[in-house]
């Protein structure tokens, strides 16, 4: 590195760029700084040369190519791994390492000089009377430093005669990490304790210096994966963090989700990942907040959740999602209070709103029942109880005089399939392709929500596409159902049956335009019914 970045000296010396003599880590524009810069992109290069140069670099099947080590913010083990050759022009290459590495500077046409600062954000300053927009630790998900260090040995190797001061540890620093690293604390508990003692203490700085005319914009995308017990669900990530800004001094006024995560990453390869990051809107909790009960908090949050429910699926967010997002307007109804206390007077916990966000939002799902046909209902309450599964023929009969209908009817409609006293859903796989909505005379939501389904997973979007505009304005109905499903399969960890529902979501959007355009170009007719 350094005989190249020698070569590259003299030939910016030789183009008549100035001898200045200020290097790059001065802010130099002359010679030396070019030198310099060319050599961040060099050592680059060499980092991604790092990341397809080891025994964890998998087999990309599909693109036949060797695959870099980092599909997620983790190094996995493998059994056995690729060998890309460095001299090849494929990736892994030193070709494509200096490619990908430069490339991006053929799109950028800088208007205004940035600047970029490293600050502890318990002590920083910099934020004083800014607009603030921060994407803080996501508690114990992703070791930030401990991965730093497969790409700092090799930045430090080749830059640290350019950034002496940067690059003066031998290792990335990691006692001030603000992340929850039991390993690093002693236990679990005491790594928590940091994480919330820290959180608060840079929040708290945030609150103190960010300027009182804009909100704080805080990105988060951790999701609740944990049980309280019962059907309850929190997460420590969330409510520690949310802990954090709460004690710090403020209040959430918004949630804003914003599509940031990719489909083809790895960790979303069929599984219910995260979708979207989610944004939480704060502002400073004024000093006359109130204080409230318990009841008040219920009352206010079954009031506002539900608007703000459909304002979200308006808005098509992913299922997967959903209960992210309704954090915000639930611990919006939370913060606005200085504290709310439960019937033994005592301060109620972020983890308890949590449980009670999350109670209130199924309660919400399941009252949207109540536009469904009696056969969707009865499907939907047999769907949370037994899922595609056989179940005894008397639950169902029973449960069907319930919902207004009956198993004979529910299997005229070609729901399910009821025998040997047994009954059970059919799977969308198990529909009929050539079913048409126009020649069904009992059309139900449950069932054009599993053809398009059905039609999405094997003619993909256009074919959904055209199925929907054949339902016309009935077809948002199967949206709805989509949203209600997934949350039972999310519960009832049927991951591979709430694939499907979130993919149904996802895809709407797509889904609804290419319908409407099918609409607006008339009818047209597939075949000759004789």
């Amino acid at each position: 590195m350094t005989e190249a970045r020698e070569q590259v000296l003299r030939d910016a010396l030789a183009a008549g760029l100035p001898a200045d003599g200020k290097p790059l880590a001065e802010d130099g524009a002359g010679a030396q700084a070019y030198a310099d810069a060319v050599a961040v992109y060099l050592a680059f290069a060499v980092d991604r040369m790092a990341m397809t140069g080891n025994s964890l670099v998998r087999w990309n099947c599909v693109g036949e190519k060797a695959q870099h080590c980092f599909g997620r913010q983790a190094l996995p083990m493998l059994w056995d791994f690729a060998e890309p050759n460095f001299l090849a022009t494929a990736t892994g290459s030193v070709d494509a390492a200096v490619f990908y590495s430069c490339d991006p500077l053929n799109w950028m046409q800088p208007l205004v000089s940035g600047l970029s600062m490293q600050e502890d954000a318990a002590t920083q300053s910099i934020s004083n009377e800014k607009i603030i927009s921060t994407d803080p630790p996501y508690y114990d998900n992703v070791g930030y430093a401990d991965l730093s260090d497969f790409f700092y040995v090799w930045l430090r190797r080749t830059l640290k005669f350019v950034f002496p001061n940067l690059f003066a540890t031998v290792a990335v620093p990691k006692v001030e990490e603000l992340v929850a690293t039991p390993y690093r604390h002693g236990n679990k508990e005491k790594a928590e304790t940091f994480f919330l003692n820290g959180m608060t203490q840079a929040m708290h700085r945030l609150v103190d210096q960010a300027h009182l005319a804009f909100p704080v914009t805080i990105y988060y995308a951790f999701k609740q994966a944990e049980s309280d017990g019962g059907e309850s669900t929190a997460s420590t990530g969330w409510d520690t963090f949310l802990e954090a800004v709460i004690c710090a001094g403020f209040t959430i006024t918004g949630t804003w989700p914003m599509r940031t995560e990719m489909k083809t990453r790895q960790v979303a390869m069929g599984t219910n990942a995260l979708a979207s990051s989610i944004v939480l809107v704060c502002r400073k909790r004024p000093a006359d907040a109130p204080t409230a009960t318990r009841r008040e908090f219920l009352t206010a949050l079954k009031a506002e959740l539900p608007g703000a429910l459909k304002h979200l699926q308006r808005g098509n967010i992913a299922p997967v999602d959903l209960a992210q997002a309704a954090i915000g307007p639930g611990m919006g109804v939370f913060t606005r209070y200085a504290r709310v206390l439960d019937a033994a007077g005592q301060p109620m916990t972020v983890r308890e709103a949590l449980a009670l966000i999350n109670q209130t939002l199924d309660e919400v799902l399941a009252e949207q029942e109540g536009d469904f046909d009696p056969e969707t209902r009865w499907a939907v309450a047999w769907f949370e109880q037994m899922g595609f599964n056989d179940g005894p023929f008397g639950d169902a009969e029973t449960l069907s005089k319930a919902k207004n209908t009956s198993v004979e009817t529910l299997a005229e409609a070609g729901l399910l399939a009821s025998r040997g006293g047994k009954v059970r859903l059919f799977r969308p796989s198990e529909l009929p392709a050539e079913w048409q909505p126009r020649h069904d005379a009992r059309l139900t939501i449950w069932e054009m929500t599993h053809h398009l389904i059905r039609v999405l997973e094997k003619d993909g979007e256009s074919g959904a596409a055209a199925l929907a505009a054949q339902l016309g304005s009935r077809a948002e109905t199967a949206r709805e159902l989509a949203y209600r499903l997934y949350t039972v399969c999310e519960r009832k960890k049927r991951a591979q049956e709430a694939l499907a529902y979130n993919a149904l979501v996802q895809s709407w959007p797509e889904i609804a335009r290419l319908a409407a355009e099918k609409a607006a170009s008339g009818p047209v007719q597939e075949r000759l019914d004789f």
